[in-house]
């Protein structure tokens, strides 16, 4: 279904022909040639560097490959013209025929327009969102948690198979801290007047109601016991309900996990020591001490001996370690078994979508997967801006110590799950975005979800204008050759070519691990279908519904037919919805 697969595959067999009566050298490597629009349009609609790729293996000059390559070119119907440009593309300009036929294409595949087999069946385990459960998911996780779940999707229409994986750090200090947190509460619902909740806590009112189900149920029991006597209990009652509700936020965002993995499971079943034990029978793990941190004067610091990772080896700065003082596993520790068992469960390309607050982890944990797959896997990472919250142009400042914190939930239930995903999709992951709540909401062309849909929506209206005024035999729309021909217009034109790029863009997105790509191209897609609606009002001879011509109105509404499959099945790859009617 992409159209410039299909003109590479002429372009390759224009050359196997120049090859067989002896134009051009024998026994080329043609896989590595390739055909894409040009960066400037007025250079036609596709352009070919075979003549440049091919050149220095032949012993030619580029242009020596490209004019023949272009005269051979114009024997396919679908090539109108093939222009030689310096020094040494060959610029395509296609038939409007070639174009007018990808309406039949894109309403014969339907919900599978833009599927691709890029990706072979290949297993990819896309692990993201992943807060600490120490609290419900705030707005500093929302990016992340909309570009993972979009990226899995595209991974999948691409053809990949994948999982889409939440990590529980539920061991550690932070769990510890949790404990005591909810103990805190405990005793304030008891009125044993504990205070002003220490530093280092979490002083959420969310965990009241965890405090309160444990006062119920064991009473008076745990407000004079030593900390060891209930630490696990209250850490778990705390994990357990601040999971509960991560459930539902991401489910509000329109996130259906496949996996929750537990960090404290793995560490219980030993698979911490198991990772660890294979790096130590690689030879990979010694006890050693680490320089000084970067600043720091050497006369006030301490070296001490500790278990280390040979991180180095696969390409870190330093070597990293596995243990703290107290003899506690490090979190990186942790992360090798996480990604160890990932490994084991079939794994060998694994996406980590993290907050850009981690990007001092990335080469180590890519380095210890090289080593524990010995080198079989690949872990890659897609890093995360924070986004910058405002009301009315206000930014709305956050706090989690203090408990100012804006929930990611209570912005989805101002804004709606499809305006808050969309927004997190309209930058690339490593770029700022500003997340205005009133700007989301506008209804106007500034606002690129509403843009979106709004083109969605239009088509939906024209439809039922259709069955109203005639039309209904004429639906669902259909792709007719002799009526498709009669679409000349440079605005519908422009459209065709467009909704033609989709293939592509699944399949370039999916290659970058970019959906914001996808993203940009509705938008652009809308663009192109407004600017259609326009000349129709303003131009009776492009209106869509022509009552003195019926062929040419079957023939734009399949041209928009097809428009709004190809919104709706790439709205569908974002997690929003599409709408059928703007209020």
């Amino acid at each position: 279904m992409n159209v410039f697969s299909t003109l590479q595959a002429k372009v390759t067999a224009a050359l196997e022909a120049l090859q067989e009566r002896g134009a051009l050298a024998p026994g080329l490597d043609l896989s590595r040639i390739g055909v894409d629009p040009p960066r400037d349009p007025a250079h036609g609609d596709a352009a070919t560097n075979a003549a440049m790729v091919l050149a220095r293996a032949a012993k030619v000059k580029p242009m020596e490959i490209a004019v023949p390559l272009a005269e051979a070119l114009l024997a396919d119907a679908d090539i109108l013209a093939a222009e030689v440009a310096p020094p040494g593309f060959v610029n395509l300009r296609l038939a409007p025929a070639f174009w007018q036929c990808q309406i039949g294409v894109i309403l014969g595949a339907g919900d599978d327009y833009g599927r691709s087999a890029m990706g072979g069946g290949e297993k990819v385990n896309v692990e993201f969102c992943s807060a600490n459960p120490t609290g419900p998911l705030h707005v500093g996780h929302a990016r992340g948690t909309v570009i993972g779940d979009a990226l899995a999707s595209l991974l999948e229409h691409a053809g990949f198979d994948v999982t889409r994986e939440y990590y529980v750090n539920d061991g550690g200090a932070q769990i510890e801290a949790l404990a005591r947190s909810v103990h805190h509460r405990y005793r304030e619902i008891l009125g044993d007047g504990p205070g002003r909740m220490p530093e280092g806590l979490y002083p959420l009112e969310e965990l009241i109601p965890v405090a309160r189900k444990l006062a119920d149920e064991y009473g008076r029991k745990y407000l004079d016991t030593d900390e060891s006597g209930w630490r696990e209990l209250f850490g778990r009652a705390g994990v357990e309900a601040m999971l509960a509700r991560i459930r539902e936020d991401v489910a509000a965002a329109g996130v259906i996990f496949d996996r929750f993995s537990s960090e404290r499971e793995l560490i219980e079943k030993g698979r911490v020591d198991e990772a660890l034990a294979f790096l130590e029978g690689k030879g990979l793990i010694y006890e050693g001490t680490l320089p000084p941190p970067k600043g720091k004067p050497d006369d006030d610091w301490e070296a001490v001996p500790q278990l280390l990772f040979r991180s180095t080896e696969f390409g870190d700065d330093i070597d990293r370690p596995l243990k703290r003082s107290t003899g506690a596993w490090t979190y990186f520790a942790a992360d090798f078994a996480y990604h160890l068992d990932k490994y084991r469960r079939g794994f060998g390309r694994q996406i980590d979508v993290w907050g850009a607050d981690h990007g001092g982890y990335v080469r180590r944990m890519q380095a210890a997967v090289r080593a524990l797959s010995e080198g079989d896997a690949g872990l890659e990472i897609i890093l995360c801006r924070l986004v910058s919250l405002l009301d009315g142009g206000v930014p709305l400042k956050m706090s989690k110590r203090a408990g100012r914190i804006v929930w990611m939930r209570d912005v989805i239930d101002e804004v709606g799950k499809d305006a808050f995903r969309f927004i997190m999709l309209t930058r690339k992951n490593d770029a700022p975005l500003e997340f205005d709540l009133q700007k989301v909401i506008e209804q106007s062309r500034d606002n690129p979800v509403f843009y979106v849909q709004y083109a969605h929506a239009r088509i939906c209206s024209v439809f039922r204008n259709a069955e109203a005024e005639g039309f209904a035999d004429l639906l669902p729309a259909v792709y007719d050759a002799r009526a498709a021909a009669r679409l000349g217009d440079e605005a519908e034109m422009n459209l065709l070519r467009r909704l033609s790029l989709f293939p592509r863009t699944i399949e370039s997105a999916a290659t970058h691990l970019e959906p914001h790509r996808v993203a940009f191209y509705l938008h652009d897609v809308a663009s192109d279908f407004h600017t259609l609606w326009t000349r129709g009002k303003e131009l009776t001879d492009l209106r869509f519904l022509r009552a003195d011509d019926r062929e040419l109105t079957a023939a734009r509404l399949a041209l928009i037919g097809a428009t709004r499959e190809v919104l709706r099945v790439g709205m569908g790859l974002m997690g929003v919805t599409p709408v059928d009617e703007m209020h």
